[in-house]
């Protein structure tokens, strides 16, 4: 196992009816932004019971944080948020809205250009924790494990970048199952498959003996392959979707992801498909990621037997055989939750592969991988056995 720190400061505030807890949550003297993309907190009566409950607070509406959020916007609510003298944010949506606050609380009292704390990829913004400000989150969709993490990722001139910081880990993330039976089963399916690959990308790389983090990696999949389907089809059995919600948040919040290395290969590709194609995030990670793995099996072998065999049960045939079937069950998978595995299914031609290389060379993205070794000649391996 290699060396790690982790830290997780994030209360969370899980179950049926909730909302009214945010009195006790958020300081009785805080002047709060409230943070939501469209309109459907708003049609479902969501809004009402977190403005109700924040009683007689000086609260700040911002609406209208879109999928993939981008910079225009959120600086706009962090001028919003310096004019109206505002100490608290409080995100009422899903992985966008709560990147996107994460971006706000970075930005309000940052001096300079709002752009430049964009440009850091994987490091900290360097600011100062006191320039930060504290966030709650109140989360309508799972998926990305935003409410439970010190990561955002916001869209700037055709790209996307990482913020992180650790004073940006929401202070709470209040988590009903109940707030996203109204999601469309799209939206469900993308949570599924998102939470899904943010699992894989921090266990399908090499053994380091890391058994707990190993075991708990499998046994959310498991959970996710049972439940996915079902919470799908059934969007208000609420044990489904309660597991979902939790799987979603726990694929993300460092725990199974300390001492071991990660291959974020799959969300770097996956970022400039969105980016160019405007192709919904979790679903060009169902495009990306068998061909990442067809093209890496040599290097991933060891952990992709032990996926076939701990995750789906694949005992039979030698070992190229057995990974190849856990590739197809992994397809499958997402297939039968509702999205598609090749690019030509989302209307991207061989010729747009061009595209999308030269936008990994333009981002930085020229070295990914566990090992660092997978250049652009790769990556444009992988998207054409993806297409």
């Amino acid at each position: 196992m290699l060396n790690f720190d982790y830290r997780n400061p994030t209360h969370i505030v899980f179950g049926k009816d909730r909302i009214a807890e945010l009195d006790q949550l958020i300081p009785a003297d805080a002047r709060v932004m409230v943070t939501y993309g469209g309109g459907s907190v708003k049609r479902f009566g969501t809004l009402d019971k977190v403005l109700s409950a924040l009683g007689s607070r000086h609260i700040v509406e911002f609406g209208g944080i879109e999928a993939n959020p981008k910079f225009e916007t959120l600086a706009k609510a962090a001028t919003l948020a310096r004019e109206e003298s505002v100490d608290f944010l409080l995100a009422v949506g899903g992985g966008s809205v709560m990147d996107g606050t994460k971006f706000i609380a970075l930005a309000t009292k940052h001096e300079g250009d709002a752009s430049s704390l964009l440009f850091h990829g994987f490091a900290p913004v360097p600011l100062d924790s006191k320039d930060v400000l504290p966030l709650g989150t109140i989360a309508t969709l799972p998926a990305t494990g935003s409410e439970m993490n010190a990561f955002g990722v916001i869209s700037y001139q055709g790209g996307k970048f990482p913020v992180n910081h650790p004073s940006i880990y929401p202070t709470f993330s209040l988590l009903d199952p109940t707030l996203t039976f109204s999601l469309p089963k799209i939206q469900v399916a993308n949570g599924v498959v998102d939470a899904f690959v943010h699992v894989l990308e921090q266990y399908a790389t090499y053994p380091v003996d890391a058994r707990v983090q190993d075991r708990t990696a499998e046994g959310i999949m498991r959970t996710l392959i049972e439940i996915g389907p079902v919470t799908v089809a059934e969007p208000e059995n609420y044990q489904a979707r309660a597991n979902l919600m939790w799987s979603a948040t726990s694929a993300l919040n460092g725990m199974i992801g300390v001492g071991v290395p990660f291959d974020w290969t799959t969300h770097m590709i996956g970022h400039e498909l969105t980016a160019l194609f405007n192709i919904d995030h979790a679903q060009t990670l169902a495009v990306v990621l068998p061909s990442v793995w067809r093209i890496r099996s040599t290097q991933k072998q060891a952990k992709l037997l032990q996926y076939a065999e701990r995750v789906w049960d694949i005992t039979e045939g030698d070992e190229a055989a057995r990974v190849e079937q856990a590739i197809v069950k992994t397809e499958n998978f997402f297939q039968q939750v509702g999205l598609k595995t090749r690019l030509r299914d989302h209307d991207v031609t061989k010729e747009q592969i061009s595209s999308v290389i030269d936008a990994l060379e333009a981002h930085g993205m020229t070295a990914l991988s566990e090992s660092g070794d997978l250049d652009l000649d790769i990556s444009r391996e992988i998207l054409e056995m993806a297409w």
